[in-house]
Protein backbone atom coordinates (compact mmCIF):
# COMPACT_ATOMS: atom_id res chain seq x y z
CA UNK A 1 0.00 0.00 0.00
CA UNK A 2 1.83 3.49 -1.23
CA UNK A 3 1.03 6.95 0.94
CA UNK A 4 -1.80 7.47 -2.66
CA UNK A 5 -3.46 4.78 -1.64
CA UNK A 6 -7.34 5.69 -0.81
CA UNK A 7 -9.64 3.60 1.43
CA UNK A 8 -13.15 3.91 1.35
CA UNK A 9 -16.22 2.23 3.20
CA UNK A 10 -19.59 1.11 1.52
CA UNK A 11 -22.56 0.02 3.39
CA UNK A 12 -25.17 -2.15 1.40
CA UNK A 13 -22.01 -3.81 -0.20
CA UNK A 14 -23.08 -7.40 -0.67
CA UNK A 15 -25.07 -6.86 -3.77
CA UNK A 16 -26.20 -3.68 -6.20
CA UNK A 17 -24.59 -0.88 -6.42
CA UNK A 18 -22.95 -1.25 -3.40
CA UNK A 19 -21.10 -4.53 -4.97
CA UNK A 20 -20.73 -2.18 -8.28
CA UNK A 21 -19.11 0.84 -6.06
CA UNK A 22 -16.21 -2.19 -4.32
CA UNK A 23 -15.57 -3.04 -7.85
CA UNK A 24 -15.20 0.10 -9.38
CA UNK A 25 -12.88 1.24 -6.46
CA UNK A 26 -10.92 -1.66 -7.13
CA UNK A 27 -10.54 -0.93 -10.37
CA UNK A 28 -9.00 2.22 -9.37
CA UNK A 29 -6.44 0.90 -6.97
CA UNK A 30 -8.57 2.08 -3.97
CA UNK A 31 -8.85 -0.43 -1.13
CA UNK A 32 -12.54 -1.08 0.79
CA UNK A 33 -14.05 -2.16 3.63
CA UNK A 34 -17.35 -3.99 2.13
CA UNK A 35 -20.07 -3.92 4.39
CA UNK A 36 -22.61 -6.23 4.38
CA UNK A 37 -25.86 -6.82 7.07
CA UNK A 38 -25.78 -9.96 8.92
CA UNK A 39 -29.75 -10.79 7.43
CA UNK A 40 -28.78 -9.78 3.79
CA UNK A 41 -29.35 -13.25 1.49
CA UNK A 42 -26.41 -11.89 -0.46
CA UNK A 43 -23.11 -13.08 -0.44
CA UNK A 44 -20.44 -10.34 0.40
CA UNK A 45 -17.67 -13.15 -0.26
CA UNK A 46 -18.56 -13.04 -3.87
CA UNK A 47 -17.96 -8.90 -3.71
CA UNK A 48 -14.37 -9.59 -2.02
CA UNK A 49 -14.03 -11.88 -5.12
CA UNK A 50 -15.05 -9.99 -7.92
CA UNK A 51 -12.99 -6.87 -6.17
CA UNK A 52 -9.29 -9.32 -5.97
CA UNK A 53 -10.58 -10.35 -10.18
CA UNK A 54 -10.19 -6.43 -10.42
CA UNK A 55 -7.16 -6.31 -9.30
CA UNK A 56 -7.79 -4.24 -5.72
CA UNK A 57 -7.76 -5.36 -2.27
CA UNK A 58 -10.93 -5.34 0.13
CA UNK A 59 -12.18 -6.89 3.44
CA UNK A 60 -15.60 -8.34 4.76
CA UNK A 61 -17.64 -6.50 7.69
CA UNK A 62 -20.69 -6.75 9.12
CA UNK A 63 -22.75 -3.78 9.93
CA UNK A 64 -26.02 -2.91 11.18
CA UNK A 65 -26.24 1.38 10.24
CA UNK A 66 -29.59 1.32 12.80
CA UNK A 67 -26.66 0.83 15.51
CA UNK A 68 -24.01 3.67 16.07
CA UNK A 69 -21.61 1.22 18.26
CA UNK A 70 -22.16 -1.01 15.08
CA UNK A 71 -21.35 1.51 12.44
CA UNK A 72 -18.55 3.03 14.42
CA UNK A 73 -16.85 -0.23 14.05
CA UNK A 74 -17.15 -0.36 10.71
CA UNK A 75 -15.18 3.08 10.22
CA UNK A 76 -12.98 1.97 12.64
CA UNK A 77 -11.62 -1.36 10.39
CA UNK A 78 -10.61 0.78 7.64
CA UNK A 79 -8.28 2.03 10.51
CA UNK A 80 -7.18 -1.07 11.57
CA UNK A 81 -6.89 -2.91 8.40
CA UNK A 82 -5.40 0.19 6.15
CA UNK A 83 -4.78 2.81 8.98
CA UNK A 84 -6.26 5.77 7.11
CA UNK A 85 -9.72 6.72 5.72
CA UNK A 86 -10.92 8.86 2.45
CA UNK A 87 -14.15 7.72 1.37
CA UNK A 88 -17.65 7.18 2.68
CA UNK A 89 -20.73 5.59 0.94
CA UNK A 90 -23.89 5.00 3.08
CA UNK A 91 -26.31 2.80 0.34
CA UNK A 92 -27.34 0.90 2.85
CA UNK A 93 -31.18 0.61 2.94
CA UNK A 94 -34.26 -1.01 2.76
CA UNK A 95 -37.62 -0.77 0.89
CA UNK A 96 -40.69 -2.33 1.85
CA UNK A 97 -44.53 -1.17 0.55
CA UNK A 98 -47.03 0.32 3.09
CA UNK A 99 -50.46 2.02 2.16
CA UNK A 100 -50.71 5.14 4.22
CA UNK A 101 -53.78 4.00 6.28
CA UNK A 102 -51.29 0.67 7.19
CA UNK A 103 -48.74 2.95 7.67
CA UNK A 104 -47.67 1.98 11.54
CA UNK A 105 -44.92 4.34 13.74
CA UNK A 106 -43.11 1.31 13.90
CA UNK A 107 -42.93 1.06 10.06
CA UNK A 108 -42.25 4.53 9.93
CA UNK A 109 -39.84 4.42 12.07
CA UNK A 110 -37.92 1.20 10.87
CA UNK A 111 -37.63 2.56 7.58
CA UNK A 112 -36.42 6.12 8.64
CA UNK A 113 -33.77 4.64 11.01
CA UNK A 114 -32.08 2.81 8.23
CA UNK A 115 -32.47 4.91 5.34
CA UNK A 116 -32.02 8.29 6.74
CA UNK A 117 -30.53 7.78 9.96
CA UNK A 118 -28.46 5.10 8.92
CA UNK A 119 -26.62 7.56 6.39
CA UNK A 120 -26.54 10.21 8.76
CA UNK A 121 -24.27 7.11 11.04
CA UNK A 122 -22.30 6.67 8.42
CA UNK A 123 -21.39 9.94 7.61
CA UNK A 124 -21.00 11.01 11.28
CA UNK A 125 -18.59 7.92 11.78
CA UNK A 126 -16.73 8.32 8.25
CA UNK A 127 -15.74 12.20 8.57
CA UNK A 128 -14.91 11.82 12.38
CA UNK A 129 -12.38 9.57 10.83
CA UNK A 130 -10.78 11.40 7.70
CA UNK A 131 -7.90 13.01 8.97
CA UNK A 132 -6.93 14.48 5.29
CA UNK A 133 -9.71 15.50 3.90
CA UNK A 134 -12.29 12.97 2.17
CA UNK A 135 -15.57 12.61 0.34
CA UNK A 136 -18.40 11.00 0.83
CA UNK A 137 -21.84 9.93 -0.93
CA UNK A 138 -25.15 9.17 0.25
CA UNK A 139 -27.53 7.00 -1.83
CA UNK A 140 -31.03 9.08 -2.33
CA UNK A 141 -33.91 7.84 -4.92
CA UNK A 142 -35.34 9.31 -7.46
CA UNK A 143 -38.96 8.13 -4.81
CA UNK A 144 -38.34 11.42 -2.86
CA UNK A 145 -35.73 12.81 -4.26
CA UNK A 146 -37.87 13.96 -7.27
CA UNK A 147 -40.76 12.20 -7.67
CA UNK A 148 -44.02 10.82 -4.98
CA UNK A 149 -43.96 7.02 -4.89
CA UNK A 150 -47.76 5.95 -4.15
CA UNK A 151 -47.61 3.33 -0.87
CA UNK A 152 -43.91 4.25 -0.40
CA UNK A 153 -43.90 7.31 1.48
CA UNK A 154 -41.53 6.60 4.45
CA UNK A 155 -39.65 5.73 1.82
CA UNK A 156 -40.00 8.58 -0.21
CA UNK A 157 -39.34 10.89 3.14
CA UNK A 158 -36.26 8.72 3.98
CA UNK A 159 -34.96 9.67 0.23
CA UNK A 160 -35.70 13.30 0.51
CA UNK A 161 -34.19 13.92 3.64
CA UNK A 162 -30.94 12.37 2.27
CA UNK A 163 -30.32 15.63 0.03
CA UNK A 164 -30.80 18.03 2.96
CA UNK A 165 -28.59 16.05 5.09
CA UNK A 166 -25.95 16.04 2.55
CA UNK A 167 -26.32 19.69 1.43
CA UNK A 168 -25.53 20.21 5.47
CA UNK A 169 -22.93 17.94 5.94
CA UNK A 170 -21.05 19.48 3.18
CA UNK A 171 -21.88 23.15 4.28
CA UNK A 172 -20.25 21.98 7.72
CA UNK A 173 -17.32 19.79 6.98
CA UNK A 174 -16.10 21.83 4.08
CA UNK A 175 -13.50 23.59 5.91
CA UNK A 176 -11.96 20.35 6.97
CA UNK A 177 -11.44 19.43 3.22
CA UNK A 178 -14.39 17.07 3.32
CA UNK A 179 -17.26 16.81 0.12
CA UNK A 180 -19.99 15.45 0.62
CA UNK A 181 -22.52 14.84 -2.41
CA UNK A 182 -25.66 12.43 -2.78
CA UNK A 183 -26.84 10.68 -5.79
CA UNK A 184 -30.70 9.79 -7.06
CA UNK A 185 -31.14 6.99 -9.22
CA UNK A 186 -33.64 6.33 -11.54
CA UNK A 187 -34.93 2.65 -11.96
CA UNK A 188 -31.70 0.47 -11.69
CA UNK A 189 -31.86 -3.08 -12.36
CA UNK A 190 -30.84 -4.01 -8.46
CA UNK A 191 -32.27 -6.90 -6.10
CA UNK A 192 -34.58 -4.14 -4.52
CA UNK A 193 -36.15 -2.82 -7.68
CA UNK A 194 -36.20 -6.55 -9.13
CA UNK A 195 -38.82 -7.47 -5.76
CA UNK A 196 -42.24 -7.86 -6.87
CA UNK A 197 -43.68 -7.46 -3.62
CA UNK A 198 -41.86 -4.29 -2.35
CA UNK A 199 -40.73 -2.82 -6.03
CA UNK A 200 -41.81 -2.66 -9.55
CA UNK A 201 -40.24 -6.32 -10.25
CA UNK A 202 -39.05 -7.93 -13.29
CA UNK A 203 -41.99 -6.81 -15.62
CA UNK A 204 -42.51 -3.73 -14.11
CA UNK A 205 -39.04 -2.76 -14.54
CA UNK A 206 -38.95 -3.81 -18.56
CA UNK A 207 -42.26 -2.11 -19.01
CA UNK A 208 -40.83 1.17 -17.47
CA UNK A 209 -37.54 1.18 -19.32
CA UNK A 210 -39.57 1.16 -22.32
CA UNK A 211 -40.84 4.91 -21.52
CA UNK A 212 -36.99 6.11 -20.47
CA UNK A 213 -35.63 8.09 -23.34
CA UNK A 214 -32.15 6.26 -22.90
CA UNK A 215 -34.34 3.36 -23.81
CA UNK A 216 -34.22 0.65 -20.93
CA UNK A 217 -33.48 0.75 -17.14
CA UNK A 218 -29.89 1.63 -15.57
CA UNK A 219 -27.45 -0.97 -14.58
CA UNK A 220 -25.68 -0.69 -10.72
CA UNK A 221 -22.12 -0.27 -12.29
CA UNK A 222 -23.55 3.11 -14.56
CA UNK A 223 -24.59 4.24 -10.67
CA UNK A 224 -21.34 3.31 -9.15
CA UNK A 225 -19.18 5.30 -11.70
CA UNK A 226 -20.87 8.07 -10.70
CA UNK A 227 -20.04 7.69 -7.09
CA UNK A 228 -16.78 7.02 -8.06
CA UNK A 229 -16.39 10.40 -9.65
CA UNK A 230 -17.48 12.33 -6.79
CA UNK A 231 -15.07 10.59 -4.53
CA UNK A 232 -12.37 11.45 -7.01
CA UNK A 233 -10.35 14.68 -7.40
CA UNK A 234 -11.91 15.31 -10.46
CA UNK A 235 -14.85 16.42 -8.44
CA UNK A 236 -12.52 18.33 -6.22
CA UNK A 237 -14.45 21.35 -6.45
CA UNK A 238 -17.80 19.97 -6.09
CA UNK A 239 -20.01 19.50 -2.65
CA UNK A 240 -23.34 19.79 -1.75
CA UNK A 241 -24.55 18.38 -4.46
CA UNK A 242 -27.60 15.93 -5.94
CA UNK A 243 -27.32 14.25 -9.01
CA UNK A 244 -29.50 12.48 -11.14
CA UNK A 245 -28.64 9.16 -12.60
CA UNK A 246 -31.88 7.88 -14.90
CA UNK A 247 -31.16 7.90 -18.33
CA UNK A 248 -33.34 10.88 -18.89
CA UNK A 249 -36.46 9.54 -16.64
CA UNK A 250 -37.23 12.67 -14.61
CA UNK A 251 -36.93 15.40 -17.84
CA UNK A 252 -39.29 13.27 -19.85
CA UNK A 253 -42.67 14.83 -20.69
CA UNK A 254 -45.98 12.40 -20.19
CA UNK A 255 -47.88 12.85 -23.08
Amino acid sequence: MTPETRVAVITGAASGIGRSVAVHYAHRGVHSVIGTFPGDPHDPEETLRLVKDAGGQGVVHEVDVRSTPSVDAFAERALAEYGRLDYAVANAGILRNSPLGEMTDERWDDMLDVDLTGVLRTLRAGSARMTGGGAMVAVSSIAGGVYGWEEHAHYAAAKAGVLGLVRSVAAELGPRGIRANAVIPGLIETPQSLDPVNSLGPDGLQRAGLEIPWGRVGRPEEVASVIGFLTSDDASYVTGQSLIVDGGLTIKMRA
